[in-house]
């Protein structure tokens, strides 16, 4: 049986993310994402699971920076959870919104409510953690005029009440994650629900230079391959390094890709290939069925 690694503790979306896509696996959780990622990279468990994206605060960057500068693991598969915050309170909390002094979650949940708490609780001061399981954690240690933002498995596993459901800014909260893992076999899950073949690819550019953009995107074009994301992230060499992380929705071949990557290398780009994998989607109705 594979031991997954993810970010926890308990209760937070990535665990949710573990329990939808695999029946009966052996987890182990992460304070932190570099700390799940590099358990992967050192044996400690065969399969990590980390966020990678939200539909509404965009990319995990510590997530992508992490896969690009520290470490060489390729993704396997990738699986979609919707994603419903709450706002949690100590079981012995008596008031309302007006009366939390502090409100405690990841950076991504923050933002994904960053209206709710400007109209409703502006007085609260934000304090940022490494997950959202472990903000609720820490409103169960603290107690008094404190909230978490969270799921609603976090609020049942560490034993808060939801004081407000469903305090995301826009209805259609989703977020990606990837799974890594030391070999490039992509990972396939017949139980749950799949929905499609993905290709990531992180091209560099030689200098920058007019049309330099164009010339790569042009030699996916002219193929017909269909790229769903293309992102520019700093290469942290100086201002004005990028490089950009493409996805492809299609499985890499013996044909298309390779002529991909000879055509961009004449043009003095870098090219990597970070995974070519199943994506798959978590459900609705398998997250009500966790969170029973």
């Amino acid at each position: 049986m594979n031991k997954v690694g993810y970010l926890g503790p308990k209760g937070t979306f990535t665990k949710m993310a573990v329990d939808g896509l695999f029946d009966e696996i052996d987890s182990v959780s992460y304070k932190t994402i570099p700390a799940c990622i590099d358990a992967v990279n050192a044996g400690e468990v065969d399969l990590g699971v980390v966020p990678i994206e939200n539909a509404i605060e965009g990319s995990v960057h510590l997530t992508l920076d992490y896969l690009i500068h520290h470490v060489d693991l390729p993704i396997v598969a990738e699986a979609t959870v919707p994603i419903r915050q709450h706002l949690l309170v100590h079981p012995s909390f008596e008031g309302d919104i007006g009366d939390i002094e502090e409100i405690y979650s990841h950076t991504q949940a923050i933002s994904q409510c960053h209206q709710f708490i400007h109209q409703n609780a502006p007085q609260a001061h934000i304090e940022y953690t490494a997950s959202t399981g472990q903000a609720a954690q820490l409103v169960l240690e603290k107690g008094a005029r404190t909230a978490a933002i969270a799921n609603e498995k976090a609020a049942r596993e560490i034993g808060l009440k939801i004081l407000k459901s469903d305090v995301h800014d826009y209805p259609n909260n989703h977020t990606r994650f990837v799974v890594l893992k030391q070999d490039s076999q992509p990972l396939s899950l017949e139980h749950t629900e799949k929905n499609g073949f993905k290709t990531s690819i992180m091209v560099t550019l030689p200098r920058d230079y007019a049309g330099a953009l164009h010339q790569v995107l042009s030699a996916f074009s002219w193929r017909q391959m269909n790229l769903s994301k293309i992102e520019s992230r700093p290469m942290k060499t100086g201002l004005g390094n990028y490089f950009f992380i493409i996805d492809v929705n299609q499985e890499y071949d013996d044909v298309l890709f390779p002529g991909v990557q000879a055509e961009l290398r004449a043009l003095g780009c870098q090219v990597r290939v970070l995974g070519s994998y199943p994506t798959y989607v978590v459900s609705d109705e398998k997250i009500k069925q966790l969170n029973q």
